[in-house]
């Protein structure tokens, strides 16, 4: 879905209420003795109002491994075999049964052994 698609009430900017207002003295009254209430629930229980920010503790990251998880005890397993790895030769074949590769339909490699499949496949419509 677009987002000139999507009607006004949809915002990612966020919407920040302004200042409430009361229809009249006694609701707002109510109000702040509601939140007094409120106020005072929350310190007997321990917990912080939204108007007193809460302080935390500065992460510090550290990169070691740590010591429960090392694996220093473990020894290496030495196989004697020292030195660099060498290429694998490329395979290619040294017998003499076949002739060569021909192609017969939609690129299909066949094997060709005499030189009567090699007439058959070349005179082989499509």
């Amino acid at each position: 879905m677009s987002m000139h698609l999507v009607g006004p009430w949809l915002t990612t900017g966020g919407k920040k209420k302004g200042k409430q207002k009361f229809r009249n003295a006694e609701q707002a009254k109510k109000a702040r003795e509601l939140d007094c209430s409120w106020e005072q629930l929350l310190s007997k229980h321990g917990e912080t109002s939204k108007k007193e920010k809460k302080s935390f503790k500065k992460l510090s990251y550290s990169l070691s491994v740590p010591e429960d998880r090392s694996t220093k005890h473990i020894k290496s397993v030495d196989t004697g075999h020292r030195g660099a790895v060498t290429t694998k030769q490329p395979m290619q074949y040294t017998g003499d049964k076949i002739i060569g590769i021909g192609t017969m339909h939609k690129s299909n490699a066949v094997p060709i052994f005499t030189d009567d499949e090699a007439k058959a496949i070349s005179s082989m419509r499509r």
